[in-house]
């Protein structure tokens, strides 16, 4: 079986440093991109150690030549492209009343046009063989937002939507290019250690909260299976279905809790500085600071499993109902006939 050659995006930290970590060990021929040059050096060397081999391009997503330019370098120096899988992200914890505009505007540039750029330079290499899988790590948040994230939640939802037109286009054209979206769960990455914030307290990921290497695991099985679309973790099932079976519940539920389950008891340093426009010249971590609760280990369905195990509970349930009602019926008659 030939060695693929795999494209990361947000590699330098997090889940897109597992990920890359995950395909070396698979002997992967890996081209890594993200902003900080020295935290991509560290990661192309822990990609050798692995026993991969890298190839690192430093580039912002959010400026399409250059993440275009990164792909052609990659493929030039690994060869043609067999998987792509999109990673980075940025956030600003905040009240959309607080938030500024360009914040926002940053915060839609890096997560979701940074997507899309990352798709569009995929498909410029994949088209040509008619050949390829590319993997959007999305979040339960595509499907159920939650208050103080509201740019982030926005860009996931947004990739959701252009996703799904892609995919009615290439079926359209006959091609082969898979596209699969990875919903995640809450999962322990710096983010919360440098992500902009407008609240009083440091940041934390809404519980239950799980490792990256767990997470990259997932991903990895993602990008060979090519399924639409996956859910990781049940917190993820029960946020999405939960959304569709009652938004309006979730709306009040979460403006209680929501907002308290994103802090920590710290108060932000007025030091505390932030990825959102620049790298942190800090170490880059594949983890962030909530070991001590994380998970080592998820589940992962595709949603098309999910829907319909779903689906069957819910006719099992109601077909139940309806053996009950129809005995309790006749119970009524019997004792009727009697009186």
């Amino acid at each position: 079986m030939a060695v693929p050659v795999v494209v990361i995006t947000g590699a330098s930290a997090g889940v897109g440093r597992a990920v890359a970590q995950r395909f070396a060990k698979a002997g992967a021929r890996i081209g890594i991109i993200a902003r900080d040059p020295a935290a991509l050096a560290d990661v192309a060397r822990e990609i050798e150690e692995f026993g991969g081999t890298a190839h690192a391009v430093a580039c912002d997503v959010a400026h399409a030549p250059a993440l275009f330019d990164a792909a052609d370098a990659i493929a030039c120096e690994l060869g043609p492209i067999d998987i792509w899988i999109n990673d980075a992200m940025a956030t600003v914890f905040s009240p959309v009343s607080e938030i500024t505009p360009d914040e926002f505007r940053r915060v839609t540039e890096v997560t979701y046009l940074g997507g899309v750029f990352g798709v569009m330079a995929a498909l410029r290499h994949m088209r040509r063989r008619n050949h390829g899988t590319i993997v959007q790590v999305g979040s339960a948040l595509a499907y159920r937002a939650i208050p103080l994230q509201s740019a982030y939640c926005g860009a996931k939802h947004a990739l959701r939507g252009f996703l799904d037109s892609l995919r009615c286009e290439l079926i359209h054209e006959g091609s082969d290019i898979r596209i699969t979206m990875v919903q995640l769960p809450a999962v322990n990455t710096p983010q919360f250690d440098w992500a902009r914030t407008h609240v009083a307290k440091e940041p934390r990921p809404v519980a239950p909260v799980f490792e990256p290497e767990a997470i990259a695991e997932a991903i990895f099985a993602a990008a060979h299976e090519g399924r639409r679309e996956y859910w990781v973790g049940g917190s993820t099932i029960a946020a999405i279905v939960g959304n569709m079976a009652a938004p309006g519940l979730l709306d009040r539920y979460l403006a209680r809790t929501a907002y308290g389950a994103q802090e920590r008891k710290k108060r932000i340093s007025p030091e505390r500085r932030d990825n959102l426009y620049s790298p942190v010249a800090e170490p880059h971590r594949t983890k962030g600071s909530f070991s001590y609760e994380s998970r080592n280990g998820v589940s992962m369905w595709s949603a098309t499993r999910a829907r319909l195990t779903l689906a069957a509970a819910a006719l099992g349930l109601a077909g139940g109902a309806a053996l009950w009602l129809r005995g309790r019926r006749r119970e009524v008659y019997r004792l009727s006939d009697r009186n």
